[in-house]
């Protein structure tokens, strides 16, 4: 690689940013337990804090999605200042209408109108929160289904799920977007409402150009070809965002690339040919894991270099080499060119880049060194810690 082309790529994974999730800071864990660990976050703040660890040891990490209610407050503007001291910004703004009893059938697709506007006056106090603190993307995920056949009109279901979109985003300000995630099942085990990205697509197409479609890497069947999704996407200028974890069976929420880096390789190798590395595509790289055994802070970094790692990766295949042999039909050079790509250890070019970014060579190293840990877990006793239900 000519000293350009090695500029060309340091120059991108320096320009790159990750968001991490206020609740992977906080305990969580399955339906069967959780795990509750010392020192975690007592409070939104304490979870900024903790993401500002991870992003003064990585360098690229500097934006914190929030998870309303679990991450309300009095004062969002105060907080999103709190976050600014720190170095950080506060990104996606998450609803939730899955915890509520109300929400048992549903919530903006439930057949009680009085259950549906509850849930829509949830979404409009996220944009609300979104208004006070600057942040781009409204970020939607409905556990919204049946369970049974008959239990309700699918066709209707998709008419109020419609509707409430549609009052969500006209809600919405100029420069702010709505992202729907899409999830394969569970909770609901019959028919999921936005099953799969086909759906989530067909009601951002329907909204406008701020409704984007969030691609979650856990939320699809064994042996989907997420890439062909995410470079569908993005040539049609709807992806909005990712949800970057790891699954060995269904939706496991484990550390990004920790089950397949290979299909973390080839996710972002799709995303650097269609664009979505660009700031300009506006694609949100967000982690959203729930790190039930592992410490949360250094699960958070090793997550952020893996998708470091995969993204240097996918930067170092040679397109034109790889064209030349498409064009050729050469299948086994082509591929040979990308495993090339992938077999080569990027490691001290990513420990370049973070040092050049003031950051660390070796980052899960210098958290160890660093006492945070220890700090945290002696001085954060007594509240309720700041998890999901723990």
């Amino acid at each position: 690689m000519s000293e350009q082309d090695l500029a060309a790529v340091k120059s991108a994974l320096m320009s790159q940013r990750i968001e991490t999730p206020s609740w992977a800071y906080g305990n969580s864990g399955t339906r069967f337990k959780v795990f509750a660990q010392p020192g975690v976050p007592r409070d939104p703040r304490e979870k900024l804090d903790d993401a500002a660890r991870v992003h003064a040891h990585t360098g690229v990490a500097p934006v914190v999605a929030l998870h309303i209610p679990w991450d309300r407050v009095d004062d969002y503007t105060a907080l999103a200042a709190y976050a600014g001291e720190r170095g950080l910004t506060l990104g996606a703004v998450n609803a939730n209408v899955f915890q509520e009893d109300d929400y048992k059938l549903g919530s903006v697709t439930h057949p009680d109108p009085t259950v549906r506007r509850k849930a829509l006056d949830h979404l409009m106090e996220c944009v609300a929160i979104m208004d006070a603190t600057g942040s781009r993307d409204l970020k939607l995920w409905f556990s919204d289904g049946t369970n049974y056949p008959g239990q309700d009109d699918i066709r209707a279901r998709q008419d109020r799920l419609e509707e409430a979109l549609g009052a969500v985003y006209e809600r919405l300000g100029d420069e702010q977007r709505l992202i729907l995630e899409y999830k394969l099942f569970e909770p609901a085990f019959y028919a999921t409402d936005v099953p799969d990205w086909g759906t989530s697509y067909a009601h951002c197409l329907k909204l406008g150009e701020r409704a984007k479609v969030c691609v979650d890497t856990g939320h699809h069947a064994p042996g989907t070809n997420i890439e062909f999704i995410v470079a569908f996407l993005l040539r049609e200028g709807k992806l909005g965002a990712f949800d970057l974890n790891s699954r060995f069976y269904a939706d496991d929420d484990l550390m990004a690339g920790a089950a397949d880096p290979f299909q973390l390789f080839r996710i972002m190798y799709e995303v650097r040919v269609g664009g979505g590395l660009e700031p300009e595509t506006g694609v949100a790289f967000m982690l959203d894991q729930c790190h039930n055994i592992e410490p949360k802070i250094p699960a958070v970094i090793r997550s952020v270099m893996n998708v470091q790692e995969a993204t240097a990766k996918a930067l170092l295949v040679d397109r034109e080499a790889l064209a030349a042999a498409q064009r050729a039909g050469d299948v086994l050079g082509a591929h040979g060119i990308l495993m090339d790509a992938f077999h080569t250890d990027v490691r001290p070019l990513v420990a370049d880049v973070r040092e050049e970014l003031g950051a660390d060579r070796d980052p899960l190293a210098a958290y160890a060194a660093s006492g945070w840990a220890e700090r945290i877990a002696a001085e954060r006793v007594g509240g309720e810690q700041a998890g999901w239900g723990a």
